[in-house]
Protein backbone atom coordinates (compact mmCIF):
# COMPACT_ATOMS: atom_id res chain seq x y z
CA UNK A 1 0.00 0.00 0.00
CA UNK A 2 1.48 3.60 -1.12
CA UNK A 3 2.17 5.66 2.11
CA UNK A 4 -0.04 8.39 2.79
CA UNK A 5 0.95 12.01 1.15
CA UNK A 6 1.56 13.53 4.61
CA UNK A 7 3.89 10.61 6.21
CA UNK A 8 6.82 12.17 3.86
CA UNK A 9 9.02 14.46 5.60
CA UNK A 10 9.25 16.99 2.72
CA UNK A 11 5.62 16.88 1.75
CA UNK A 12 5.15 18.09 5.73
CA UNK A 13 8.26 20.41 5.23
CA UNK A 14 6.38 22.16 2.02
CA UNK A 15 3.01 22.67 3.81
CA UNK A 16 4.73 24.35 6.59
CA UNK A 17 6.74 26.66 4.28
CA UNK A 18 3.37 27.00 2.45
CA UNK A 19 1.55 27.92 5.48
CA UNK A 20 4.06 30.51 6.37
CA UNK A 21 4.49 32.66 3.01
CA UNK A 22 0.53 32.23 3.11
CA UNK A 23 0.95 34.03 6.70
CA UNK A 24 3.25 36.58 6.02
CA UNK A 25 1.61 38.03 2.72
CA UNK A 26 -2.06 38.04 4.91
CA UNK A 27 0.53 40.18 7.45
CA UNK A 28 2.08 42.05 4.34
CA UNK A 29 -1.79 43.17 2.74
CA UNK A 30 -1.79 45.37 6.13
CA UNK A 31 0.47 47.89 4.40
CA UNK A 32 -2.47 47.93 1.36
CA UNK A 33 -5.42 48.10 3.15
CA UNK A 34 -6.45 50.29 5.68
CA UNK A 35 -7.82 48.93 8.46
CA UNK A 36 -10.39 51.11 10.82
CA UNK A 37 -10.82 49.20 14.01
CA UNK A 38 -13.01 50.26 16.97
CA UNK A 39 -10.22 50.36 19.69
CA UNK A 40 -7.04 51.98 18.72
CA UNK A 41 -5.23 48.82 19.30
CA UNK A 42 -6.64 47.10 16.11
CA UNK A 43 -4.88 50.10 14.14
CA UNK A 44 -1.34 48.01 15.15
CA UNK A 45 0.47 46.49 12.61
CA UNK A 46 -0.05 42.51 12.51
CA UNK A 47 -2.50 43.09 15.11
CA UNK A 48 -4.95 40.29 13.72
CA UNK A 49 -2.68 38.00 13.36
CA UNK A 50 -1.48 38.31 16.99
CA UNK A 51 -5.03 38.47 18.71
CA UNK A 52 -5.40 35.32 16.39
CA UNK A 53 -2.80 33.48 17.13
CA UNK A 54 -3.21 34.20 21.23
CA UNK A 55 -6.79 33.16 20.53
CA UNK A 56 -6.00 29.88 19.22
CA UNK A 57 -3.49 29.28 22.47
CA UNK A 58 -6.00 30.31 24.77
CA UNK A 59 -8.70 28.19 23.38
CA UNK A 60 -5.95 24.95 23.49
CA UNK A 61 -5.23 25.86 27.34
CA UNK A 62 -8.18 26.04 28.02
CA UNK A 63 -9.36 22.70 26.46
CA UNK A 64 -6.38 20.79 28.06
CA UNK A 65 -7.78 22.57 31.05
CA UNK A 66 -11.48 21.17 30.64
CA UNK A 67 -10.06 17.58 30.15
CA UNK A 68 -8.36 17.57 32.91
CA UNK A 69 -11.50 18.91 34.49
CA UNK A 70 -14.03 16.59 32.82
CA UNK A 71 -11.68 13.39 32.59
CA UNK A 72 -12.84 9.60 34.24
CA UNK A 73 -10.59 7.08 34.92
CA UNK A 74 -9.94 3.86 32.39
CA UNK A 75 -12.18 1.81 34.20
CA UNK A 76 -14.88 4.13 34.62
CA UNK A 77 -17.29 1.69 32.77
CA UNK A 78 -16.40 -0.65 34.23
CA UNK A 79 -13.95 -3.86 32.94
CA UNK A 80 -16.35 -4.55 30.00
CA UNK A 81 -16.93 -8.23 30.66
CA UNK A 82 -20.10 -7.89 32.67
CA UNK A 83 -23.77 -7.85 32.08
CA UNK A 84 -25.26 -4.00 30.94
Amino acid sequence: MKPHWLSRPENVRRLWRAFIAVLALVVAAQFAVPVHGYFAAEGWFGFAALFGFLACVGMVLFAKLLGLLLKRRDDYYGDGGGDV
